[in-house]
C-alpha cells in the first residue's frame, strides 16, 4: 500500500480525499496557491507545498510544478480529485512516466472518453444506445445545418473537449443554427482551449441519470446504481439524489449493464461515471463518461456504504475490488445539495468576500463535505462550490424532510450562497412528487425565486443571535478604543439591499 499520496487539488475534494487516506494510514501532501496558504486542506495535510500564484493557470494547472513537488516529497501516488487535471491525458501520462502512480484510469481511457466525439464513436461499436448526432466535430456549417435538419430540431450544440454546460447551446430553429454554433465554438475555446463542437438530438423531457462504476486492473467491473442529476441550471447540477425517483428496477438493470459495458469497451479501471439521458418513454442513451470521481459521489456512498476514494486507492495499488456486483445493495435514500458562493436571486452571480459567521448543520444522517471556516476569504479565482450537504434517511420523503431541516440550520454569513435556493427546490411540490426532468428549473424558475424572498426574515432571525454576539464583542472592543459605533454584518447589509430593491 502507498505510504504517501499527493492530492493535486484544493477545497472540499482535496480534504475529502485526505480524510480517507488518513483512515487508511497513508500520509498526504497538499499543494496550494498564494490564495490558499491557510486553506483547510493545507492545514489538514501532513505536508504542504506552495506551487504558484492565485490563478489556477499558475498553480493548480501547472503539472510540471506538481510533479516537482511529488518528487521532492517522495509521493508514491497522485490523486487528482475532480476538475483541474483530473481528466488531463498529458498529466496522467507524465505522472506514470515519472514512476508515480496516477490514481485514476489509464491515459488512453481518459483520451477516449474525455473527447466527446471520440466517446460517441467508441460507443457506436457497442450495444449501448447513443443519442442521435454527429460523429465528427462541425467543420462545414452548411453540411452541419443539413445534418441538424435531418436529425430534427431542436438540437444541441455541444463542446467536444469539455463539459459542465460550457460551449453548449439549444437550437430550436434552423435560422438560429449558424450563430449558435459560432457562439458555442468561442465559449468552448475560451473554457477548454478547444473550439470543436458537435450536434446532438435534443430529447423530450430528458432525465439526466448517471451510474457509478468501479473497475479493477484484473477485469472486474461493477456498478453501484444510479444518481438522478436532473436538477440543473445552465446545465450545472444543483441537487442530486439516489435512487432516482424516475427509473424502475428493470430499467436500472439495463442501464447498469450498459454502464459496465461502456467501461469494458475502453479497458477502464478506477472509479468512473457513465452518464445517460432518459426520455419520458424510458428510452435511455449514452451521454458521456466522466473518468474521475464525481462531485456527487457521496450520495452513492451513503446508500451503498462504500468509500469510493478508498476503492480508488486500492485499485491503483493493484488490488482486486473489495465488493462483487451481487453484494451491492441499496439502503435508504440520499440527497445532495450543492452549496455555491452564488446569489441565486441575481441569476447565480458569483459571490466573494469573507465568511464572517458560519453554522454547519449536523444530526442523524447529515453529512457536509466542505472546506470552509469562519474568517475564510472566498476569492474569485476558483469554482464557487463551497461544499455539499448530503442527507440520508430510510426513504425519499424522510431524506427530503431531513434535507430541509438541515438547510434551515445552515448559515453562512458574509457572502451569498445557494442554501436557500436548494431549500426552495426541496420544498417544491413537483420535486417532491419525484418524476421531474432537466427542464424543472426553467419551468418553475419564477416560483423558486419568489419563495427565496420568504426565507429572508427567517434566515435573519436565525442569524440574529450570532449577530448580537458579534456586535457585543465590537461594543466591548470599542470601550478600549473610544469608538461607540456598532459594527454591522456585511451579510445582513447585502440582504437588506436586496429587500430594498
Amino acid at each position: 500500500m502507498f505510504k504517501k499520496i499527493l492530492v493535486a487539488n484544493r477545497g472540499e475534494i482535496a480534504l475529502r480525499v485526505m480524510r480517507t487516506c488518513r483512515e487508511m494510514g497513508i500520509e498526504t501532501i497538499a499543494i496550494f496557491s498564494e490564495a490558499d496558504r491557510t486553506a483547510p486542506h493545507v492545514l489538514f495535510a501532513d505536508e504542504a507545498y506552495l506551487i504558484g500564484s492565485a490563478p489556477s493557470s499558475e498553480s493548480y494547472l501547472r503539472y510540471d510544478k506538481i510533479l516537482d513537488v511529488a518528487k521532492i516529497a517522495k509521493a508514491d501516488a497522485i490523486h487528482p480529485g475532480y476538475g483541474f487535471l483530473s481528466e488531463n491525458t498529458g498529466f496522467a501520462k507524465q505522472v506514470t512516466e515519472a514512476g508515480i502512480v496516477f490514481i485514476g484510469p489509464p491515459a488512453e481511457a481518459i483520451k477516449t472518453m474525455g473527447d466527446k466525439t471520440m466517446a460517441r464513436q467508441s460507443m457506436l461499436q457497442t450495444n449501448v444506445p447513443v443519442v442521435p448526432g454527429t460523429e465528427e466535430p462541425i467543420n462545414d456549417i452548411k453540411e452541419a445545418l443539413q445534418i441538424a435538419k435531418d436529425i430534427g430540431f431542436p438540437v444541441l450544440i455541444k463542446a467536444a473537449g469539455g463539459g459542465g454546460g460550457k460551449g453548449m447551446r439549444i437550437v430550436e430553429f434552423a435560422e438560429e443554427f449558424s450563430d449558435a454554433v459560432s457562439r458555442a465554438q468561442r465559449e468552448s475555446q475560451s473554457a477548454f482551449g478547444d473550439g470543436r463542437v458537435y450536434i446532438e438530438k435534443y430529447l423530450e423531457e430528458p432525465h439526466h441519470i448517471e451510474f457509478q462504476i468501479l473497475a479493477d486492473q484484473h477485469g472486474n467491473i461493477i456498478h453501484l446504481n444510479e444518481r438522478e442529476c436532473s436538477i440543473q441550471r445552465r446545465y450545472q447540477k444543483v441537487i442530486e439524489e439516489s435512487p432516482s425517483p424516475f427509473i424502475n428496477v428493470e430499467l436500472r438493470e439495463k442501464m447498469g449493464q450498459a454502464a459496465v459495458e461502456t467501461a469494458r469497451s475502453c479497458n477502464y479501471f478506477g472509479a468512473g461515471t457513465v452518464e445517460f439521458l432518459v426520455d419520458k418513454y424510458k428510452n435511455f442513451y449514452f451521454l458521456e463518461m466522466n473518468t474521475r470521481l464525481q462531485v456527487e459521489h457521496p450520495v452513492t456512498e451513503m446508500i451503498t456504504g462504500t468509500d469510493l476514494v478508498a476503492e480508488q486507492v486500492r485499485i491503483a495499488d493493484g488490488q482486486v475490488l473489495s465488493i462483487k456486483q451481487e453484494e451491492v445493495t441499496i439502503s435508504g435514500h440520499a440527497v445532495e445539495c450543492r452549496i455555491y458562493a452564488e446569489d441565486a436571486a441575481q441569476d447565480f452571480t458569483p459571490s466573494t468576500g469573507k465568511i464572517i459567521m458560519l453554522q454547519i448543520p449536523n444530526g442523524t444522517g447529515t453529512r457536509f463535505d466542505g472546506a470552509i471556516r469562519q474568517g475564510m476569504e472566498i476569492t474569485p479565482y476558483y469554482d464557487p462550490l463551497l461544499g455539499k450537504l448530503i442527507c440520508w434517511a430510510k426513504d425519499r420523503d424522510s431524506a427530503l424532510n431531513r434535507s430541509e431541516r438541515a438547510l434551515r440550520e445552515f448559515y453562512i454569513g458574509g457572502i451569498e450562497t445557494t442554501i436557500q435556493f436548494c431549500r426552495s427546490v426541496i420544498r417544491h411540490p413537483v420535486f417532491r412528487e419525484g418524476p421531474y426532468d432537466t427542464h424543472f428549473y426553467n419551468l418553475y424558475k419564477d416560483e423558486l425565486h419568489a419563495e427565496l424572498t420568504t426565507f429572508t426574515e427567517e434566515v435573519l432571525m436565525v442569524a440574529g443571535g450570532t449577530l448580537h454576539h458579534h456586535q457585543n464583542q465590537t461594543k466591548h472592543s470599542s470601550q478600549t478604543t473610544g469608538s461607540t459605533k456598532p459594527s454591522r454584518s456585511s451579510w445582513v447589509t447585502s440582504q437588506q439591499r436586496r429587500q430594498d430593491k
